[in-house]
């Protein structure tokens, strides 16, 4: 009899959580690596969040909390969404989780049947698709190229609906691409959706993480008939460098809402009671940590891409959001397993193959690291391709 259950069992691991164990054990034998794989801001949390939490300790509020959230952060949250995004979200209908990623995890536990189909453009974010089979869904995957930009257009996406399709997953700024949607490309994947009265999944974790003239706007705020069939999800990891504190949610019509509510009841019941009260002053404080933030990501881009215009053999995605750079080895010859194991042992620098995100002809570099770590990364990639 097998001790795991299937569904688990073939579940892989994730290339994004951790480091790779050649690269733990050059760093415990005391070698230099440089780590290019960091999906969180390498910066602390802004000190007016972290206050509001330790106010939160000293008067108590340690106990269990309502399994959606404490009014209070789900009243902020939905202020936030009419501010920021026109998105007129009622509190009642936001629910607390413990990061978007689980926020991601619920919504296909409660909306998928076995069978159901979920359209996901790669390059993806990793768990995308194993979040859909744990579900007993079936993931669609649109590929995209350099032609489109890495973007879905249209009619690709109206060519992957069939009667089985229930969501569509859109995510802007990507993660690994870096790309933002034009509002007219939104605009036009929102036809689709309403036209063939699907409902989508907008993942909008990066949304402050933008750069140069690129714009975000959220899908559901294009006009009712978009709102009803889009289900926000969002957190405070990226934007306010929260990523060990888990805070997330999502907004979505209330029946959606409520189930995912339920489910959460049954799991993790509420999020960390003062984490949520250091939430409400990250969305209600003062926000100029977003703004240097992004300068900060700004400089850091430039330089990579200055840097891996002087080497040979890679082509890249110019990022307009979040903060990875989206690198094409298929001149190489190598997958990008290899191609990362070869790096790793013959340059010290650590990347993410891009089979992970559903492209095994690239590697995903990231920027949320000190100048420093880019400059010897980037300079051991230089290497290892003039060596090639």
């Amino acid at each position: 009899m097998a001790v795991l259950s299937r569904r688990v069992d073939e579940l892989p691991r994730s290339f994004t959580m951790g480091l790779p164990s050649a690269a733990r054990a050059m760093l415990a034998e005391g070698l230099e690596v440089s780590v290019l794989r960091a999906g969180q801001p390498d910066f602390n949390t802004p000190p007016h969040i972290v206050e509001a939490a330790i106010a939160a300790l000293e008067t108590g509020k340690t106990t269990y909390g309502p399994p959606a959230g404490i009014p209070a952060l789900r009243g902020a949250i939905a202020r936030k969404l009419r501010r920021e995004n026109r998105l007129r979200y009622e509190s009642e209908a936001v629910v607390v989780t413990n990061g978007a990623k689980q926020a991601l995890f619920n919504l296909m536990q409660v909306l998928l049947e076995p069978g159901d189909e979920v359209i996901i453009p790669a390059p993806y974010w990793l768990s995308y698709p194993h979040m859909v089979h744990l579900a007993g869904g079936k993931p669609v995957i649109v590929a995209t190229d350099k032609a489109t930009g890495c973007r879905m257009t249209p009619d690709q996406l109206q060519q992957a609906i069939t009667p089985r399709t229930r969501l569509v997953i859109f995510n802007s700024p990507s993660n690994p691409t870096g790309v933002v949607y034009t509002p007219a490309e939104v605009r036009a994947i929102a036809e689709v959706i309403v036209s063939a009265d699907v409902k989508v999944v907008s993942d909008e974790i990066y949304e402050h993480i933008l750069y140069d003239e690129a714009k975000h706007l959220s899908i559901g705020s294009i006009d009712p008939e978009v709102m009803a069939r889009t289900i926000t999800v969002n957190g405070l990891s990226k934007a306010y460098a929260m990523t060990g504190w888990r805070v997330g949610y999502v907004a979505a019509p209330l029946q959606i809402a409520q189930a995912v509510t339920t489910l959460q009841g049954h799991s993790t019941s509420n999020v960390c009671t003062f984490a949520q009260y250091g939430a409400i002053a990250a969305l209600e404080g003062p926000q100029d940590f977003l703004l240097a933030m992004r300068r900060t990501f700004a400089e850091r881009r430039r330089m990579v891409i200055k840097l891996l215009d002087d080497i040979p053999g890679l082509t890249y995605m110019r990022p307009d959001g979040a903060f990875y750079v989206w690198v094409d080895i298929s001149q190489t010859g190598l997958g990008s397993e290899v191609f990362c194991d070869r790096l790793l042992t013959e340059a010290q620098v650590a990347a993410v193959p891009g089979i992970a995100f559903g492209a095994d002809d690239h590697i995903r570099l990231s920027y949320a690291v000190s100048k420093e770590t880019l400059e010897s990364g980037l300079a051991g990639l230089n290497q290892f391709m003039h060596r090639r």
